[in-house]
């Protein structure tokens, strides 16, 4: 059996401070040390939770209120200066911003200790100084579980940061595997610090996008191999019929240009198709024997990335926009992971699109896209 690093560092990391509990008698001076410290532990992964979501509602998302004003009153040189180094982002915005609600959230402890914990614990160790041994140690490795709590998310923190800021490629496959770290980042780190809209983002698109070269058939002149995505070939994903051609050009039949048509057909996929978790994990097992690509997203209202990506482009096709197939990774909120997206002519230019990340913000031609979206490769393109 394989142990995976990154659970065994964050098992180590709860269980050290319970077992250096145990090792000790209750004293209060010593429990005052230890809630001061995990006072502390508690400040930072607070301060880091609250910087990691103003930083992406002011830098990344910035679509609404004072959020918008904010990112609008920023010097226009330090705009395109992290727009174009996002790492920066995470390296120098990040901390200043947890240092500051690290100031805030460390004087309100303070307040907090004088007043009211600090009393009680001097109170408790009169009340237990006769008691026995054995329940002393006990009331010391009980009282350090916060501060257990609190070494094992700053780790997960750590590591959702260096998850982003891409490492390598073999961290990247730690964390993935890692079945304690994907429960705190699901449970705690995600639905905080990307708020309530990024988590609609779904995150189970976990590899869910399978390219296999296979040999041809040696009935099919001039043809060495056929690529496969998620068990079908690009030319069955994309085939559309009359009810989505017409559908399509019904939708944008009052848009202006050809930006609008994108947009519009970019709209009503991530409205309406729902993402399928049950597919994903049957695709993730090597299962394909679920239907796939445009006809069945537009019929049955779900798919994976492949199946979106597929009906925008049949939808494309059918209004006549140029626009491509893009396969690479998308970051999850948890590790980078197996993807496929769009880009479309329009403006003289080709754009970014992912109708499968729509419910988590705007990823139709957003300057924030090379921030979750990597190693991008062109497998097609239709004019």
């Amino acid at each position: 059996m394989e142990i995976n690093i990154i659970s065994l560092i964050l098992v180590i990391s709860f269980i050290y401070p319970i077992f250096s509990g145990l090792l000790k008698r209750f004293s209060s001076v010593e429990l005052k040390k230890n809630i001061s410290s995990t006072e502390a532990d508690i400040g930072i992964i607070v301060a880091l939770i609250t910087g990691l979501f103003f930083l992406k509602r002011i830098f990344i998302q910035h679509d609404f209120g004072i959020y918008r004003k904010i990112y609008e009153a920023l010097p226009a040189s330090l705009i395109r200066n992290l727009e174009g180094k996002p790492y920066l982002l995470y390296i120098i915005v990040l901390p200043i911003m947890a240092l500051l609600f690290y100031e805030i959230i460390k004087s309100i402890f303070y307040l907090l200790n004088i007043a009211i914990i600090f009393p009680v614990l001097d109170g408790l160790e009169k009340s237990i100084k006769d008691k026995s041994n054995c329940l002393t140690r006990f009331l010391s490795a009980a009282f350090q579980i916060p501060k257990s709590i609190c070494y094992i998310i700053v780790l997960a923190l750590l590591f959702n940061v260096l998850a982003f800021m891409n490492i390598n490629t073999r961290f990247n496959d730690y964390l993935s595997n890692s079945n304690i770290y994907n429960y705190i980042c699901k449970d705690i780190i995600v639905p905080i610090a990307n708020s309530k809209v990024a988590r609609e983002i779904p995150n189970i698109i976990n590899n869910s996008m399978k390219i296999e070269v296979r040999e041809a058939s040696k009935n099919i002149a001039g043809i060495d191999t056929i690529v496969y995505y998620n068990g079908i070939t690009l030319e069955e994903g994309i085939r559309s019929n009359s009810t989505i051609d017409n559908f399509a050009k019904k939708l944008v039949s009052k848009a202006k240009d050809d930006n609008e048509k994108a947009k519009i057909l970019y709209e009503w996929i991530g409205r309406n198709i729902e993402y399928d978790d049950e597919k994903a994990k049957r695709i993730l097992n090597n299962d394909f024997g679920v239907k796939s690509g445009a006809i069945a997203a537009f019929t049955e209202r779900k798919g994976i990335c492949f199946d979106y990506s597929c009906l925008y482009i049949a939808m494309c096709r059918a209004v006549d926009l140029d626009v491509r197939l893009i396969t690479g990774e998308g970051f999850n909120g948890i590790s980078w992971v197996s993807h496929a997206w769009n880009q479309v002519y329009v403006n003289n230019q080709w754009i970014n699109v992912d109708t499968t990340f729509y419910k988590g913000g705007n990823y139709y031609n957003s300057s924030r896209f090379n921030m979750d979206h990597r190693n991008a490769s062109l497998e097609a393109e239709w004019k």
